[in-house]
């Protein structure tokens, strides 16, 4: 096909031009007239994506459908308030009370979903793990905010710290028949439970909704917490972005361990009454089609390592399939490659849209609109009402065409409302005392105020659209025997955009092997997570470094990778 420069918008009936009605300018304050509480002044976030709509008549509407290779199950928001209020209840007779932390570590599947809104029910703040997590990621994540409650399983339970984790006071376990010591089965208080009468906690638009961790490149994850006012913003960004409405089938590909799989997994298809497709599996071309045939998916939403893997299994596996009820497609995670694009326009005979916001930023800021033409390779434009620029490292505007730092003009609704006990973080992110978010992406803008992403003004890892920070790997690498020093870098790689690469300095007594090198990668897989394990490791004499400090230099590291792909590619 012709590569344009410019795709330009299909024709169709989109939210946000019916929303806009041809007015280009609007406020958060009009937004808020959507929800209950703007009349009722109570507030809370799981109320307003389940008991709201059963009271306004759209109970007998599926919320969840849940598929995988062996079931199908579907959940009607009628059974979704039932579940979560009995699943609060259970909660609150064990303890669980507005404020608290409390951990959710389950698979991809209704449970994971009811859990986490069962707790926002209570006013707890609710902190998702991955289900890939191991031992040392579920310990750092619990024990630095002291997390009281966890939710798991039998089988995931084997995976968390318990000796290391004092503050836990109460593990719930979602099986049947437990064996564990301690612990509660939700099924088996379900039993015996009957519905506390006004079981929801309302709580204020400042108190804390939810936790999510994010690496840096510096130290351990960092806590965001977000309060209950991001459902503002993620209502409309799901309305206008995802331009979600009540018949359609929604498909987050994102596990909620991760805040895309939270915010537009859960709450924002939810507070716009669509129905969420939960699929059980691992990632399978063939098995990801089925899903979006047999469950009639409608709206999907990926990343681009999912879209180029999809593209690697050819356009054979795509035709076994009927996939005609995809109206539109979006991606996020990382920078969304023009070759992709084509691929969807001409395969999918859809656009791809690419979105662009962090998990501190709560919700979608910039990006491609179903009503706006789409320039290949940009994150797109900001969304209505929210300002950015690129500034130097002085803090000052440049020029169209000039790469420097992407800023967010704050405060927007789904701003993160602190970092957990690290007020100096915070801060971090507003340098210049003017407002201005620094979001350590570098960018440039063109004429038109479309936005390019050119990479990462720091050391952090893009691969498969999870952000992995160097050191946390670093410090994971160093605790095997056999290496003495260790420096981690994202090397550049279709299809997951970059790839953990890892330069170690052996201690004496070792020689380099593929046995100690295979070694070396599960034990960091088998301590973290499989997603940030080294996907390669190469054995160095000496690491570079800064003379006066000794910091590691990684910039130097990457640039020798990058130089040696050039000779490749000649």
């Amino acid at each position: 096909m012709t590569r344009q420069s410019i795709i330009p918008p299909y024709k169709g009936s989109y939210n946000v031009q019916n929303d806009f009605d041809g007015n280009k300018s609007f406020n958060w304050n009009e937004i808020e007239k959507n929800f209950s509480w703007h009349q009722t002044g109570k507030v809370n976030m799981a109320y307003e994506c389940i008991d709201r709509h059963v009271e306004e008549g759209s109970g007998e509407k599926t919320a969840l459908y849940y598929i995988d290779e062996n079931s199908e199950q579907t959940i009607t928001y009628r059974e979704l308030k039932e579940a979560t209020d009995r699943w609060a209840t259970v909660l609150k007779k064990n303890g669980v009370k507005k404020g608290d932390f409390l951990f959710v570590f389950l698979p991809k599947h209704p449970e994971c979903h009811i859990a986490i809104l069962a707790a926002i029910k209570l006013g707890a703040i609710v902190g998702p793990l991955f289900e890939a997590f191991m031992e040392e990621a579920i310990r750092d994540r619990i024990s630095d905010c002291e997390g009281k409650f966890l939710i798991t399983n039998e089988e995931y339970l084997q995976r968390v710290p318990l000796s290391d984790l004092p503050s836990l006071e109460t593990i719930f376990l979602t099986d049947q028949h437990i064996t564990a010591a301690n612990a509660i089965s939700i099924p088996e208080e379900l039993a015996h439970t009957v519905v506390e009468d006004n079981i929801i906690e309302w709580v204020n638009l400042e108190d804390g909704l939810n936790i999510h961790y994010t690496s840096g490149s510096t130290g351990k994850p960092k806590g965001i917490i977000h309060a209950h006012r991001a459902m503002i913003q993620q209502y409309i960004t799901g309305r206008w972005v995802l331009d979600l409405k009540e018949d359609d089938v929604y498909w987050c590909t994102a596990h909620p361990g991760w805040v895309t799989g939270c915010v537009y997994g859960i709450f924002a298809p939810l507070l716009n009454r669509a129905t969420i497709v939960l699929h059980g599996g691992r990632f399978n071309a063939d098995s990801w089609y089925e899903t979006i045939e047999k469950a009639g998916v409608t709206v999907w939403y990926s990343a681009p390592t999912a879209f180029r893997m999809l593209m690697a299994e050819g356009v054979e596996t795509l035709k076994r399939y009927d996939v005609s009820s995809l109206r539109h497609i979006l991606s996020v995670g990382e920078p969304l490659n023009p070759e992709v694009i084509y691929w969807g326009v001409e395969h999918l005979t859809l656009r791809i849209h690419d979105t662009w916001w962090m998990t501190e930023t709560g919700a979608q800021l910039i990006v491609n609109l179903p009503t706006e033409p789409i320039k290949p390779g940009s994150m797109g434009k900001p969304f209505p009402t929210i300002e950015t620029a690129i500034l130097d490292d002085e803090g000052n505007n440049l020029p169209v065409g000039e790469v420097g730092h992407l800023a967010i003009k704050g405060p927007w609704p789904a701003i993160m409302k602190e970092v957990w006990k690290n007020k100096e973080k915070y801060a971090s992110y507003f340098p210049f005392d003017t407002g201005w978010y620094l979001s350590g992406d570098l960018a440039l803008k063109d004429e038109d105020g479309y936005i390019f992403f050119q990479g990462r003004s720091d050391d952090m890892i893009n691969s498969s659209g999870e952000r992995i920070g160097p050191f946390e790997v670093e410090s994971k690498l160093i605790e095997h025997p056999a290496v003495a020093e260790a420096g981690v870098i994202g090397k550049p790689d279709f299809v997951r955009g970059e790839i953990v690469k890892a330069f170690i300095v052996l201690k004496k007594g070792y020689a380099s092997s593929p046995e100690l090198l295979a070694n070396i990668r599960l034990f960091v897989r088998n301590r973290l997570a499989a997603h940030v394990a080294p996907r390669e490791i190469e054995v160095i004499e000496e690491l570079p470094k800064t003379k006066i400090s000794g910091k590691i230099l990684r910039r130097e590291l990457k640039a020798r990778e990058i130089d040696k792909l050039k000779v490749v590619e000649v």
